[in-house]
């Protein structure tokens, strides 16, 4: 009897053995079940982890996998130079401003943030309308030189500066993987003379600006999904 349990016993094991070994998987409790349902999960996990990985290497390495690249102007391509009350206060001193650079900033803070009706609907055109209420909101002075000046001073080089030194050569790298690539912004018409003088503008395939169609969305928005 006891020979006999003993070689029923091995037989078991060696079963069991022959079977883990050949990747099978033996009925068992409901806990291993469930245990081996999670192992399967985690793999499934794994898997789709590093499958977004790859494809994350893949957009930057070669054979990228997206057709084009939309960028916006003020903040992701340029920054200004200066800070706003900075420029705002020097160019106006020999206006009469008095403000200081903190009373200026947070003037221009609350008329920039101000909502807007139709007649004086952000960036529309040369976005003058706007930006002469801004600047006289925020240095108290209405003064048409002071405006003319400070509106020309930011189209020149001067103003602005790249937030990415290598800018030219991702770009670059872009077009040559045949990824399209454009700006988009609510800036207003000074955009595109700017984008020359910074000497970036033929890094792109096109340029598309909402105050040139007169509106933040609608019509704006048909021709980025045309691009």
């Amino acid at each position: 009897m006891a020979a006999a349990a003993t070689l029923r016993s091995a037989s078991a094991a060696a079963a069991t053995r022959a079977a883990l070994q050949g990747g099978l998987r033996r009925l068992g409790t409901v806990a291993e079940a469930e245990a081996e349902a999670e192992r399967e999960g985690g793999a499934r996990w794994e898997l789709s982890a590093a499958r977004e990985y790859y494809d994350y290497r893949k957009s930057i390495y070669g054979g990228v996998t997206h057709r084009a690249l939309l960028v916006d102007a003020v903040g992701t391509l340029v920054v200004p130079a200066q800070p706003t009350a900075q420029v705002y206060k020097s160019i106006g001193e020999k206006y009469g401003v008095k403000y200081s650079e903190e009373e200026i900033l947070a003037r221009y803070r609350r008329a920039y943030e101000q909502p807007w009706g139709r007649s004086r609907l952000r960036y529309v055109d040369d976005g003058r309308l706007f930006w002469k209420h801004i600047v006289t909101s925020s240095t108290g002075c209405s003064d048409v030189h002071y405006f003319e000046e400070l509106y020309q001073y930011y189209i020149t080089e001067k103003a602005w500066k790249l937030c990415d030194p290598d800018a030219e050569n991702i770009f670059k790298s872009l077009r040559k993987a045949g990824v399209k690539t454009a700006v988009v912004s609510n800036f207003d018409t000074r955009l595109r003379p700017l984008l020359h003088i910074m000497k970036c503008d033929h890094w792109f395939d096109a340029v598309a600006v909402s105050a040139e169609v007169c509106r933040l969305y609608g019509h704006f928005w048909n021709i980025i999904y045309s691009f």
